[in-house]
């Protein structure tokens, strides 16, 4: 096994590694001069740079080409059935230093009472399990799956909301479309609703960080509540499209009664109550202890801006998830009062 810190170059095997989280993760390792082996159905191309291994995990022989290599670190971004995570991290526990997944703060029992560390309760969760119906169980499969091969050498980020390039959920790329149409805009309120989130890129540097530096357990890797409010987030998409839109601040109680949902119509915005609590609640001062650094939101939002014009102003769209934003009709509705 190739072990972290007798090598001159860190060798990363990156689980993915095309698509937003994964491909973050490996331009920056890439760039560092570390040497990457992205493993990948084949769908996107990889990073320029990264070396490549194609495989699907969702069948029965889709890890054929892991069977041999070494490598001091895996990252794994996966969110399906725990089961793939189980089968690969035991595939590669005697030929991989340090396992690193990229799990979930939705893994802590609802309702967590903020601020919630890494001591929270937790979900239950099975690593056998062969489905990934429930989102926070799943994550909580993955979870055990990698500490039930890598033991203290698996190192949990139970990220937040993820900002940044190459987003493929469509938070960010909507509020950015949206606002660059111009004219009044719906802004749910308050204004200084206190956001807690991660730009991508900050998450990729952090765990290549901690990668190198041996690091194992838990973390809640997402930025200090109120890092940024909803009212420097919109804001901040207004300046960097050039739009001549008007936010319309609308209060809470309005947004509801309009029938809007949120955080899927109205990307980020949550009212008041349990579920702001337990997405916009975390305790990040260990990651913090341990280097992690959040840039400003305007640079997340104009670098993301900047890449969404670059690819012709459409973003992808993970099959998996639901498409997020609010319909121009029911925007309009609620604008005229």
């Amino acid at each position: 096994m190739v072990s972290s810190g007798t090598v001159a170059v860190m060798k990363l095997l990156m689980l993915g590694g095309t698509e937003f989280v994964g491909r973050a993760v490996a331009e920056a390792a890439l760039a560092r001069g570390w040497e990457v082996t992205v493993f990948h159905r084949g769908k996107h191309a990889p990073p320029e740079g990264a070396a490549a291994l194609h495989g699907d995990r969702g069948s029965a022989a889709g890890l054929a080409a892991l069977e041999e290599g070494e490598w001091d670190a895996v990252v794994d971004t996966w969110s399906g059935a725990p089961s793939a995570v189980r089968d690969t991290a035991r595939l590669l526990a005697g030929r991989v230093g340090r396992y690193a997944y990229v799990s979930s703060n939705s893994v802590y029992a609802f309702p967590p009472t903020p601020p919630y560390d890494e001591q929270a309760p937790v979900v239950a969760g099975s690593p056998d399990a062969t489905d990934a119906e429930d989102y926070a169980q799943a994550k909580r499969g993955g979870e055990l799956a990698v500490t039930g091969a890598f033991g203290d050498r698996a190192l949990l980020l139970r990220a937040g909301l993820i900002l940044g390039p190459y987003e493929n959920i469509g938070r960010l790329p909507w509020w950015l479309t949206r606002i660059a149409r111009g004219g009044p805009v719906l802004a749910p309120g308050p204004r200084e609703l206190a956001l807690q989130y991660i730009d991508v890129r900050d998450l990729a540097a952090w765990t290549l960080d901690a990668l190198e530096a041996g690091r194992g357990g838990a973390y809640n890797l997402v930025s200090e509540v109120g890092h940024a409010t909803m009212g420097e987030f919109l804001e901040s998409c207004v300046t960097v499209t050039g739009a001549d839109a008007e936010l319309r601040w609308t209060a809470p109680a309005d947004v509801l009664a309009a029938g809007i949902a949120p955080w899927i119509e109205l990307p980020l915005w949550l009212a008041a109550g349990e579920l702001e609590d337990a997405i916009y609640g975390a305790d990040v001062s260990k990651a913090r202890a341990d280097g992690l650094r959040c840039r400003p939101i305007g640079e997340t939002v104009a670098d993301t801006w900047a890449w969404l014009q670059g690819i012709g102003g459409v973003a992808p769209q993970r099959p998996d998830r639901p498409v997020v934003g609010l319909p121009p009709e029911k925007e309009a509705a609620v604008l005229r009062g």
